[in-house]
């Protein structure tokens, strides 16, 4: 490492009391200061102490707060924490720390290097409704229809895309096959869509901030800038922001990251589990730490996640020891079918809530959302109350899209999907056709659909006084926008005024008869004005662009999971919204051939061998596993078989007529209703 006078020395840490409070191997993770270090932290082992004791000593030992740079997954993560390492230095010493999200750290670098980019003006975030409409009409222009490629999965693919830093220049030197050749085309003009109207998706906060980076001049001036950095989640990293890490911490290779290639599961999205794996490669002489006494859950837990996941191949050797000591037997269940599962283990939910537990100590976990039907409906006739998590979001509501619309436009008007969504909104004469006659006139012209209504005589159909209502509401937006300085009170008013202004009010009571519902309604609107004030607060000049962008990255942000995890009810969810969660007792279901691991997902199997996992260590006293023996499909009972990760927890080799994921599933015979009555459950054990 070269000499610096901000680089981090090996002294003793004044920290001694707090040491004291960690394990070994914690200690030397969050002593150790100097040079790259990979921390491998399983399942419960205390990794966000780690990171923060780590922040601490770095604090403690001189090396100041705006030096360091934190980046995690989550905006929930990156607050907690900021707010534990400020209990324990204080505020002061404190300030000036950067921790956030990758995608909250990259906007505000491009913000800061506008001239760099090639954006003067500014831009803003399309959000993934914003994306859907633009992929949307880039197959409508092209004459594709649903059966060729559905939006969201092109979406999805070009998102993918981008996680790999592929683009469509080299799909077309890669070559490929048709569909490849129709995803190159769909996301040029989507691209082009972004540009036009001066748009970054999620992604292209990654990889813009990627390509300014690889500018030299760039890349050490931040360096210099950040002399620690910290990773938390590491294992989910994926190809851009891998880049902007080395890119960071490439020369100094101060780097500390934080993760588990044994809960890498969204490499559907972009994650790349060889980033940690090949991190020594990455930075050779790292000092690797394993983090393996787990403080979350009783040992026969803890046994069954390490005999599952000791059959991938691709991990870190690592053996987590629960500090718990020993607790019941894991339960393994067979059941006939799903409607026989959910009453079993409502069932069980029932005879503990009397035997003193509470509802939100129960989690059922599954593979798919649709497998929460039986248990929904279980739930609700037995008066058990429940959480699902995976509803429809704040960010999602129609009256929350409609005002960040109108906003968006006043910091950028030439917004097109802002604009599509709102011309009409209360009505303004601009209908379906209209809107199909300008889009169609913005498309041969090579222009927005704002430039297609200043040409509005140029287009058949398309009437004088629907224009000019439109042209009178941006104007108004604008005006808005200028009447209004940065101090809070008017930061604040300038929303509200805009809401009113607009005829929004009207909007929502002409749109909704019931009282109720239009009341429920406007909750949603006010929330928003709400946000804008708690924005506000925190801010001497509150700005709009700023503010939408915040609201645009909550938007993005999964975090509802723990949110409902904290209520009162039994939580039902997807094995992938559970990851970092816990609860004292948890329900696994569904452990069969073509659900988990997904018929979808075997040429994947390590990953979902690693859901499974994760699955298994969210739960801290109890686990059931659980798995049926026939399930409906169309109406018809069907033969489902046991996991091969049930067989491996038993050491069994696959039964006579198993099948595996991949392979059709042998029709059983139409099951008796009486039958099903008289029978709950094939057979139980323990293990």
């Amino acid at each position: 490492m070269r000499a610096d006078s901000d680089a981090p020395t090996a002294r003793p840490s004044p920290l001694k009391k707090l040491l004291a409070q960690l394990n070994p191997a914690q200690r030397e993770a969050v002593e150790t200061l100097v040079g790259p270090v990979l921390v491998l932290a399983g399942a419960g082992t205390g990794k966000t102490r780690v990171i923060t004791y780590r922040i601490a000593n770095l604090l403690a030992n001189k090396i100041p707060a705006e030096r360091i740079l934190a980046m995690t997954f989550t905006n929930k993560a990156a607050g907690e924490m900021r707010q534990r390492v400020t209990e324990i230095v204080g505020k002061t010493k404190a300030e000036g720390l950067t921790v956030g999200t990758f995608h909250a750290f990259c906007l505000r670098y491009l913000r800061a290097h506008l001239d760099d980019l090639g954006m003067p003006a500014g831009f803003s975030i399309c959000d993934s409704s914003d994306q859907l409409a633009l992929v949307r009409s880039a197959l409508r222009e092209l004459h594709v229809g649903d059966a060729q490629m559905r939006p969201q999965e092109a979406l999805s693919l070009i998102s993918l895309g981008k996680s790999k830093l592929d683009t469509p220049e080299k799909m077309a030197v890669r070559g490929g096959d048709d569909k490849d050749e129709l995803l190159m085309r769909v996301w040029e003009r989507y691209q082009e869509a972004l540009k036009l109207t001066r748009r970054l998706d999620f992604d292209d906060l990654l990889t813009e901030t990627g390509r300014l980076m690889r500018k030299k001049h760039l890349r050490e001036e931040i360096r210099d800038q950040y002399r620690c950095v910290l990773v938390d989640e590491y294992q989910d990293t994926n190809g851009p922001q891998f880049e902007l890490v080395t890119s960071i911490a490439g020369g100094h290779k101060n780097l500390c990251v934080v993760g588990d290639d044994d809960q890498s599961i969204y490499g559907w999205r972009g994650a790349d589990v060889s980033k940690i794996l090949g991190f020594e490669k990455t930075f050779p002489g790292a000092k690797v730490v394993k983090l393996e006494t787990n403080y979350r859950s009783k040992s026969p837990i803890i046994r069954c996640a390490t005999k599952l996941i000791a059959n991938n191949t691709g991990r870190h050797e690592k053996t987590l020891q629960s500090a718990l000591g020993d607790g019941e037997p894991i339960q393994l269940l067979t059941m006939r079918d799903e409607e026989t599962e959910a009453v079993e283990i409502v069932k069980h939910i029932q005879m503990m809530i009397e035997h003193g537990h509470h509802y939100d100590d129960f989690a059922i976990l599954f593979r798919t959302s649709v497998q929460s039907r039986a248990f929904e409906a279980e739930l609700r006739l037995k008066d058990v109350p429940y959480s699902l998590v995976g509803g429809q979001s704040f960010f999602d509501r129609k009256e929350v899209r409609d005002v960040m619309a109108y906003l968006r436009l006043m910091v950028n008007p030439k917004d097109e999907t802002s604009l599509l969504r709102v011309a009409n909104s209360p009505p303004r004469g601009l209908g379906k056709v209209t809107i199909t006659r300008l889009l169609e006139h913005a498309t041969k012209r090579g222009f927005t659909i704002g430039d297609a209504l200043l040409e509005w005589e140029q287009i058949e159909g398309v009437k004088e006084k629907s224009v000019a209502a439109v042209q009178r509401m941006l104007e108004r937006l604008h005006l808005l926008k200028t009447m209004f300085g940065n101090e809070r009170k008017d930061f604040v008013e300038m929303i509200r005024r805009t809401i009113e202004e607009v005829g929004y009010r009207e909007e929502v009571d002409r749109v909704y008869k019931d009282e109720q519902v239009r009341k429920q309604r406007w909750e949603a609107v006010d929330e928003v004005l709400n946000w804008a004030d708690n924005y506000a607060k925190k801010r001497k000049h509150p700005k709009l662009n700023k503010f939408l962008d915040e609201l645009t990255l909550n938007a993005n942000d999964q975090e509802d999971a723990e949110d409902a995890a904290k209520k009162t009810t039994v939580t039902l969810m997807t094995l992938h919204a559970a990851k970092g969660l816990e609860f004292p007792r948890a329900f696994l279901v569904g452990l069969e051939e073509g659900i988990l691991p997904h018929i979808k997902c075997t040429e994947t199997i390590e990953e979902e061998r690693r859901l499974a996992y994760v699955g298994i260590t969210r739960a801290q006293e109890w686990l059931q596993l659980s798995w049926c023996s026939e399930r409906s499909r169309a109406g018809a009972a069907v033969k489902r078989h046991p996991s091969r990760f049930l067989l491996e927890l038993q050491d069994k080799e696959p039964p006579e007529g198993w099948t595996a994921a991949g392979e059709e599933p042998v029709p059983a015979k139409k099951k008796s209703k009486k039958k099903k009555k008289r029978r709950s459950r094939r057979s139980a054990g323990q293990f």
